[in-house]
């Protein structure tokens, strides 16, 4: 959503990267505002070597759809949420409707919740009330726990230790400097590094990167939102995500391989088999 990324400077499409030597997937995206059919989407997402998509509900019309989704096609799976800026007046109601679609077999998290400071869309009462509803529903439904954490760190680590955080916690796309990947390592939080660890600006979000390990990686777009050098500014897809991967695998010096298989590996833990 516009919420999150820096726009679309363009509406045409970036060519298919050479594809990843081991398959992963996209934790994060928004299929319902890729301006590509579902089914297209998925296609190209394929021939780049991403073979699962995580799409992501931001009130109840598109955690509907994320459900709809992922009954429909075998390789979307969908989380369900109120986003922290669609949460002024929420009602127990509401948080009780994202209860029953969590119930869906293919819900594999409860998101994207959390704390957004960045914006004043929603008052912060508003916003720590649905976080910590969020926060319950994860823990009932078994289900992970994707965060939004927008210039809020303290207050959503605060927030997971007051509340008792569920089993899988995914920090979506990771903002956080390298002492907090340190202490998210601590407690076993799932980092999701999207595209704009690639951006020149983003060299503190790389030093996070390095500081984060192997085993609690994650990857996503936030498509159609941040795309990842070398086409910044074009709209995003799950099937740009090799250039993100490629930078990551950079930055941690690792074997490109090693860190799809990493990723690969830590998504099922996290969202269950596939």
């Amino acid at each position: 959503m516009s919420r999150d990324g820096d726009g679309q400077a363009s509406r045409s499409y970036p060519p298919l990267p050479e594809r990843l030597p081991v398959d992963v997937f996209d934790s994060h995206c928004h299929l319902d505002i890729v301006e590509t059919p579902v089914d297209e989407q998925l296609k190209s997402a394929k021939a780049a070597g991403i073979t699962r998509i995580v799409t992501i509900g931001c009130d109840l019309p598109s955690s509907r759809f994320a459900v709809d989704a992922a009954d429909e096609f075998d390789d979307v799976y969908a989380a369900v949420a109120i986003h922290p800026n669609e949460t002024t007046g929420i009602s127990d109601a509401v948080l009780a409707d994202i209860e029953l679609l969590a119930a869906h077999p293919k819900v594999r998290a409860i998101g994207e919740t959390g704390l957004d400071y960045y914006r004043d869309w929603a008052p912060k009462d508003d916003q720590h009330r649905s976080f910590r509803g969020h926060i319950e529903i994860a823990k009932r439904t078994g289900k992970a726990l994707v965060v939004h954490d927008r210039e809020a760190h303290d207050d959503v680590l605060a927030v997971l230790d007051e509340v008792g955080p569920p089993d899988t916690v995914v920090f979506h796309c990771y903002s956080g400097d390298a002492r907090m990947a340190g202490i998210c390592a601590e407690r076993g939080y799932l980092m999701s590094f999207a595209g704009n660890v690639t951006f020149k600006n983003a060299e503190p979000l790389r030093e996070a990167l390095k500081a984060a390990p192997l085993d609690l990686l994650l990857v996503e777009t936030d498509a159609p939102f941040l795309t990842p050098i070398p086409h910044r500014g074009k709209p995003n897809a799950s099937y740009l995500i090799p250039h993100t991967v490629r930078a990551m695998a950079e930055v941690k010096d690792v074997d490109l391989a090693e860190l799809c298989a990493a990723i690969a590996a830590n998504g099922e833990r996290a969202f269950g088999s596939w």
